[in-house]
């Protein structure tokens, strides 16, 4: 199984793109998806751009996430 992470795309080079994952950037291939544009939101894997996803879903999907990074295990 493999998981992805929304991304927002905040620069974008010749192949690979700086992208904004909740709060923090990192670089990322984007060969699987050269037609993303600065300000699209692309699903990362393995640091790789696999897909685009709209707007709407990535901020749902981004609000998923920030649950389980501050959820707290029982103690």
């Amino acid at each position: 199984m493999c998981v992805g992470v929304p991304a927002k795309v905040i620069e974008k080079q010749e192949y690979s793109a700086v992208v904004d994952v909740m709060g923090s950037t990192m670089t990322v291939g984007i060969i699987f998806v050269p037609e993303v544009e600065v300000g699209d939101y692309v699903i990362v894997h393995a640091g790789q751009a696999m897909s685009t996803i709209d707007e709407e879903n990535a901020i749902l999907s981004l609000e998923e996430w920030r649950k389980l990074v501050n959820a707290r295990t029982p103690e």
